[in-house]
């Protein structure tokens, strides 16, 4: 699992690449970002499958604000990134969602 971040201020964004390994995945065969930045959607920011067995997804958030978002693994497979820059707990016991801060350092 990992994130990677590139601020672009002229663009006033967040580059942020997603990319889950295929030992977190298990073989899926459909994994999405879903998150407030979408509204939890989990349709709107389905991850590519390269030959690896990775899936990647690259979005670009307003700059400014802490982000908070899973992976969603064949519609039903929730996973956290434990790589994000925080957790932040859910009203559902022991579940935590990831969160992402873009803000500028």
């Amino acid at each position: 699992m990992s994130i990677q971040k590139q601020f672009l201020p002229e663009k006033g964004v967040c580059r942020v690449i997603f990319t889950l390994p295929e030992s977190v995945v298990d073989h899926a065969n459909k994994v999405a970002v879903v998150g407030d930045f979408n509204n939890w959607q989990t349709e709107k920011n389905l991850m590519k499958k390269n030959k690896t067995g990775r899936f990647t997804c690259t979005l670009e958030l307003p700059i400014g604000r802490d982000y908070q978002f899973r992976y969603l693994i064949d519609k039903y497979n929730w996973e956290s990134e434990w790589d994000a820059d925080a957790l932040a707990p859910t009203p559902y016991e022991e579940t935590y969602n990831s969160v992402i801060h873009c803000t500028l350092p």
